[in-house]
């Protein structure tokens, strides 16, 4: 504890004697200091012992005496120490009026005690209070050490929002509460998502203080009055966790030193160093080429216990690549992919390879697993925001996913992963699942415009002669089409004689120079017709 003017007026060798304000003498001392200025505020800074002798005051008029001491009380000024026996004999009873009235502790000074014994009375009792801090900070990071490494972050939460007699939580990169301290400070953390992701778009290292964190049938004992610190984590460009503190009131010098332990204990255990980091996507790459090669039995040798576990169930491939208005954009949108994959993962305790691929990014996940359902929720919030105006170039992604395969499917689940990117990338999508275009039509995929252009050619002669108006050969050739070449159900259709209709074929043929018994002549022709009928 600091010195409070309770511990000088009982320091033995001070003699110091309360003469007013006796009800206030538990206030912190900040410093104590000496001025003989009739009007010592504007050299004030709050908290201090202010030392006089009234050599320059009329300390016997009532008057001017309150003005003097509400100044003082005004500028947090936290007591008046009055040596008698200098200037006056006794303390003037004005100025024990005036100290009353403004309930401002007033301390009669005896000649025997100097005011530098003063000083220094309180200068030690900072000093030793200081040092209780360092020392108890020591403590606290020695404790926070000893969990973080025997039970990891968990532990270590536990052990901080002891110390600082308050909850702690930590995030991911998306925002997202990954451990929180006690149990129920989790739904409380959960609150401040928002004030977490706007904390993450500012330069690190970052911090804020927020308030009003949630109310008391949380589970916690303090009201809607949470005083909570957030701090990033992290050594790059973009954190990737953040810390939050909460307490009933800021934090002291001891608590102070056990947040920052914590910062760099929690930092350390998250963040993986850049050797490791660059071996371990090494290897990532190793066992995907591998995989794609048809070596599934060697991908399993090389993943070891790192991605072991990734190649014992089906897994899904994750093909991902900046969409061409964000390719030139400042951005990272496969950065911003990786850490939602990887923050996924690590909640849901599973593996997931992720290994960059020149402009692409790799992804195998489990299936069923928080990173496949994390991509899915990316891609959904970016669809969202696009909706509803608020697309941003750097951020703007194509995806492709595969359907669920093992090892030794690996290389299909690529390609196919491939093809739904393709398919993604020319509906303008941002996310498209192979198993729904497997579950769909090949229709939609004839909005292509190079098979339009196709379709154009191949039919632009049956227009031409159509235009001139000697026949409908087009009308003809699509209801002979869809009726399977059943020559009187079509004419029916077109409401014409069946000899007309074989007519108006033989001349379909003449006019392209292919023969209509061909099937695959006539698949060309009716997928030409439906690329250009607008369906």
């Amino acid at each position: 504890m600091p010195p409070t003017l309770a511990s000088l007026v009982h320091h033995s060798a001070l003699k110091l004697t309360v003469r007013a304000g006796g009800d206030r003498l538990d206030v912190p001392v900040r410093w104590a200091h000496v001025s003989e200025l009739a009007d010592p505020v504007p050299y004030m800074e709050g908290g201090e012992l202010l030392l006089i002798t009234a050599l320059k005051l009329d300390a016997e008029d009532p008057e001017a005496m309150r003005r003097y001491v509400k100044r003082l009380a005004g500028a947090g000024v936290v007591g008046l120490g009055f040596a008698v026996g200098v200037t006056y004999d006794e303390v003037p009873e004005a100025l024990v009026d005036a100290a009353e009235q403004e309930g401002l502790p007033l301390l009669e000074v005896p000649r025997r005690t100097p005011f530098l014994a003063i000083s220094k009375a309180v200068s030690a009792a900072i000093a030793a209070d200081q040092y209780r801090a360092v020392t108890a900070g020591f403590a606290a990071q020695r404790e926070l050490t000893k969990q973080a490494l025997t039970d990891g972050p968990e532990g270590l939460l536990t052990a901080l929002a002891a110390q600082v007699d308050g909850w702690a939580a930590l995030y991911d990169a998306s925002g997202a509460v990954v451990a929180a301290a006690p149990e129920w400070a989790g739904r409380r953390a959960a609150r401040l998502t928002a004030d977490v992701e706007r904390l993450r778009e500012r330069p690190a290292p970052a911090s804020a203080v927020v308030g009003g964190a949630g109310p008391a049938e949380d589970g916690g004992s303090a009201e809607n009055t949470d005083r909570v610190e957030l701090h990033t984590l992290g050594t790059g460009r973009r954190p990737r966790s953040a810390l939050a503190v909460g307490t009933a009131a800021a934090l002291g010098t001891a608590e102070r030193y056990a947040v920052h332990s914590a910062i760099a204990l929690l930092t350390l255990t998250t963040e993986r160093s850049r050797p490791l980091q660059a071996a371990e996507q090494r290897i990532g790459t190793a066992v995907l080429r591998m995989l794609l090669a048809g070596e599934p039995d060697h991908a399993r040798a090389v993943a070891g216990e790192l991605y072991g576990a990734l190649l014992d169930a089906p897994f899904r491939v994750v093909v991902a690549e900046p969409a061409p208005a964000g390719a030139e954009a400042d951005g990272d949108p496969l950065g911003g992919l990786t850490e939602v994959v990887e923050s996924a993962a690590a909640r849901s305790g599973e593996a997931v390879l992720v290994v960059p691929e020149g402009e692409r990014l790799v992804v195998l996940a489990a299936d069923g697993g928080g990173a496949v359902a994390a991509v899915a929720r990316c891609a959904a919030a970016l669809e969202a925001a696009r909706a509803n105006g608020e697309e941003r170039a750097d951020e703007e992604l194509v995806v492709g996913l595969s359907a669920p395969a093992g090892p030794i499917a690996a290389a299909a689940a690529y390609r196919q992963a491939e093809q739904a990117l393709s398919v993604a990338r020319r509906r303008g999508r941002i996310l498209v699942e192979h198993e729904q275009l497997a579950a769909g039509s090949v229709l939609p995929l004839l909005a292509d415009d190079a098979v339009k252009a196709f379709a154009d050619g191949l039919l632009r002669a049956l227009h031409e002669h159509d235009a001139t108006g000697r026949g409908d050969l087009v009308a003809s050739l699509r209801a002979w089409l869809s009726r399977h070449g059943q020559w009187d159900a079509a004419a029916a259709d077109l409401g014409v004689h069946r000899h007309t209709l074989r007519y108006r074929m033989r001349r379909v043929e003449e006019i392209l120079g292919r023969s209509l018994d061909d099937p695959d002549v006539r698949m060309e022709l009716w997928l030409a017709l439906k690329a250009t009928s607008g369906e």
